[in-house]
């Protein structure tokens, strides 16, 4: 067994006087834990880890917190499977009864301090769990530990650090971090935090009745996480400050960071690469590592995700989710191999594992120097940096789904997107399920990266498309790679009048842009105080966000969380406390962009002047850069409202269009307020009709009036017309030349027509010709008559068979 191997290296050492038992020398000796219990589900999860930690050069020992209770002792079978230190299950809690298998971490850790031998000769501890694997050595003060400073990994979701939860349960709410997954700290501190730690989780555990979703984050509302506010907590109550990074971890599925090379993969949420996806959850009772040969479904290989992705950053993704499940697979053929199963039959799958190719993908990663970033204090406001220097790039954003509702707004948005004169790139955020995908008709509207729909949430079940946006977002930062310095969101139902730069209306890193959304009255009363630590950073902002890139970064998990714990907050769905009419929670999301960014003290500069809505008198003097339809809107007897077109099929039906607005002759002539509102609202409408026009023609739709499409297809083929427009022309162009090309149309139309009757004519006068001969000649035919016709075509080569 390779245990024992390095067990009598060690061993030799430590006879030679080199090193201590564990190998290494003070102070820089280093012990990894992880903590596991006694089932197939953990088992499994086990090899991988072992397998990874040999493979990547980790320094020092590795030990397993095998957490069982005597029962399932007597038929446990994997007690090989890495060096190992049992500790008591506290599964079911020995007091209180309560079932929490999560609370066996703090225990086993608290535990082997107490009672390990191995405890009394370590310097440093880097704490994992099972479900990892291990891709470089994981060096504590390489990281940037240092005693009294842990290095941990961020998870942004543990919102109970910043609202009541942190007050109820620790002295030191302004020394909680949303840490976890990746620990590494000195041996003195986690004597201190462990005990900590324990007690922290089963107070945390205990009280249930701030188990909720606005105060924990946690969705299912059940106390799940209460060993991770255990850890956080019971580190404030210590006095331990971590530097917090967010890069060196890694969910596979995620694109790391350009430049970083993630020394850790956490495979605890379900990845996916083409048609091949992989769930630990699905492995639940899964006894993979006691049947001989016997692997996870293979993934696709390296030269077939080159092909599927031409993304180079995306493509680094998946190569690192590969990464994962290779070496899952590699150490359980190793397992397999070592118990005395017998020799697999060939496959083409093992000779790569077996590889050249695989052996230098998954070689140690080191750390460059200087390559690891540590977040700023959560706790102190961003800096806000000024504008300098020449423009930054700009990205653009708009989130929509797989409905023909939000496709005719894509294609108004696109057109005026194309018009205004906005730098930079632009990116359809695209929600979509599985189903709705297969068959989508408007791929071609906009760029679109796809997002996995939320609409129907899938852990609550909770009906809230709204949700859509911020999950976009986040989908959208983990998943690509983003050279803009500034990103603009907006919505889909939106007209674009002109450019929305961050130099021009003052953006800065740590002041982002928006316009006013007066109705949050949320912001100004207890829904705030329940729902941010910072109420009064709390902006009425929406519609239009500028915002830096890394201030984005930052915030984006927070306003998906806020709107989460929003939307789960039906006590408050008043419409005294949110300015909600139908008090639904339907404006949930727009409270989770302000409580979010509160929470980070995000002040925004409001600008009323961006964005106006159809119907509204503009302010004078005012050059609005954005229509936002999406209230209803008059003029005189025509109006509009989105919502009455929320069933019409206007992309995929030729020519189908809005009724026109009024001309602007029509309006207001004496009151000049009314009479500019009535021409931006004309404006609108008629931007949006324009938009569905050249998008039609784009399709190639036949001429409106004409009779069937048919004839249209035979004009083309007579003609030999090309009407396929060249991508991205000018759509003013397109425009300006319509009618002549009507006009062209129309003359070949005629032409056509007049072509078809001479011919029919023709026709049916040489058939008179030929059936009025052969009257005349019918009677004198005979057998010679035959056989000289034969003769005849005979000796034209016709009948020859040679």
């Amino acid at each position: 067994m390779r245990w024992d191997l390095i067990t009598a290296i060690v061993a030799a050492l430590v006879a030679s006087g080199l090193a201590d038992e564990s190998g290494q020398w003070a102070p820089y000796r280093i012990h990894t834990l992880f903590s596991v219990e006694c089932q197939n589900y953990f088992d499994w999860q086990t090899v991988g880890l072992m397998h990874s930690f040999l493979k990547s050069g980790q320094p020092g020992p590795i030990t397993r917190l095998l957490s069982c209770t005597d029962e399932q002792k007597k038929n446990y079978r994997g007690m090989n499977l890495a060096p190992t230190f049992q500790v008591p299950s506290w599964s079911r809690h020995p007091k209180t009864g309560d079932w929490y298998p999560a609370i066996n971490k703090p225990v086993g850790v608290l535990y082997w301090l107490q009672h390990s031998e191995d405890a009394k000769h370590v310097d440093w501890v880097v704490i994992l769990d099972a479900d990892m694997i291990i891709r470089g050595p994981i060096i504590p003060w390489e990281l940037g530990a240092e005693r009294g400073r842990p290095f941990a990994a961020h998870y942004g979701y543990l919102v109970g650090c910043d609202n009541l939860l942190v007050r109820l349960h620790t002295k030191h709410p302004e020394l909680c971090d949303k840490v976890g997954g990746l620990l590494a700290m000195h041996i003195d501190d986690l004597r201190v935090l462990a005990p900590l730690w324990l007690s922290k989780t089963e107070d945390v555990r205990q009280d249930t009745a701030h188990w909720t979703t606005n105060l924990t984050g946690d969705i299912y509302g059940k106390g799940w996480i209460s060993e991770m506010y255990g850890y956080s907590f019971g580190a404030a109550e210590a006095g331990l400050k971590h530097k917090i990074n967010d890069d060196l971890m890694i969910y596979p599925g995620y694109v790391p960071r350009e430049g970083v090379e993630p020394v850790l993969m956490h495979y605890g949420l379900p990845f996916s690469i083409g048609n091949w996806s992989f769930t630990k959850l699905d492995h639940h009772e899964d006894n993979i590592v006691y049947d001989c040969n016997r692997l996870f479904p293979e993934p696709p290989y390296p030269r077939e995700v080159k092909i599927m992705e031409p993304d180079p950053s995306k493509r680094r993704g998946l190569i690192l989710s590969l990464e994962c499940m290779n070496t899952l697979n590699e150490g359980l053929i190793l397992h397999h191999a070592e118990n005395g199963c017998p020799k697999p039959k060939w496959t083409k799958y093992l000779s790569f594992l077996k590889s050249k190719t695989f052996m230098e993908l998954t070689k140690p990663k080191l750390l460059a120097p200087g390559s690891v970033h540590i977040l700023p204090d959560q706790h102190e406001p961003p800096p806000i940096d000024e504008f300098k220097g020449p423009y930054p790039k700009i990205h653009t954003l708009f989130s929509t789904e797989c409905t023909t509702y939000f496709d005719w707004q894509t294609v108004g948005f696109m057109h005026s997107f194309r018009q205004s004169g906005q730098p930079g790139n632009i990116t359809r955020l695209l929600s979509c399920t599985d189903e709705a995908l297969k068959n989508y008709k408007g791929h071609d509207l906009a760029p679109t990266h796809y997002v996995p729909s939320m609409s129907r949430h899938p852990l609550t079940g909770d009906w809230y498309p709204a949700i859509n946006k911020p999950a976009a977002v986040v989908h959208w930062l983990h998943h690509t790679n983003i050279d803009a310095e500034y990103v603009v969101i907006l919505d889909a139902d939106m007209i674009l009048r002109g450019p929305i730069t961050p130099w021009e209306f003052k953006a800065a890193r740590g002041r982002p842009v928006s316009t006013p959304y007066d109705y949050l009255i949320g912001c100004d009363n207890d829904l705030a105080r329940l729902h941010t630590r910072n109420p009064e950073a709390c902006d009425k902002v929406g519609g239009v966000i500028i915002m830096h890139i890394e201030d984005l970064r930052k915030f984006g998990m927070y306003w998906l969380l806020k709107t989460q714990e929003v939307r789960a907050d039906k006590e408050h769905y008043g419409k005294e406390l949110t300015g909600d009419i139908y008090e639904s929670g339907w404006i949930s999301e727009m409270y989770g962009y302000s409580f979010g960014a509160a929470e980070l003290n995000l002040r925004h500069i409001i600008n009323k002047e961006i964005l106006i809505y159809p119907g509204y008198v503009p302010e004078p003097g005012a050059d609005y850069r954005v229509f936002h339809y999406g209230l209803e809107f008059k003029v005189g007897n025509w109006s509009f409202d989105k919502a009455n077109w929320r069933n019409t099929d206007l992309i995929n039906k030729c020519w189908a269009k809005f009724p026109d607005p009024p001309s602007p002759s029509a309006v207001h002539q004496t009151d000049n307020d009314l009479r500019q509102r009535d021409l931006l609202s004309i404006e609108c409408g008629q931007k949006l009709n324009e938009a569905l026009y050249l998008h039609h023609k784009r399709r190639n739709c036949p001429e409106p009036g004409s009779e069937s499409t048919e004839k249209i297809s035979v004009s083309r083929k007579v003609g030999n017309i090309e009407t396929k427009e060249t991508q991205g022309r000018d759509d003013t162009k397109e425009s300006s030349g319509s009618s002549e090309s009507e006009g062209r149309f129309s003359r070949l139309k005629l032409w056509v027509i007049a072509l078809w009757l001479i011919s029919g004519v023709g026709f049916l006068v040489v058939m008179l010709l030929v059936f009025s001969t052969r009257r005349g000649r019918g009677t004198t035919r005979g057998k010679g008559y035959r056989n000289k016709r034969r003769t005849s075509y005979s000796n034209t080569g016709f009948l020859d068979t040679k």
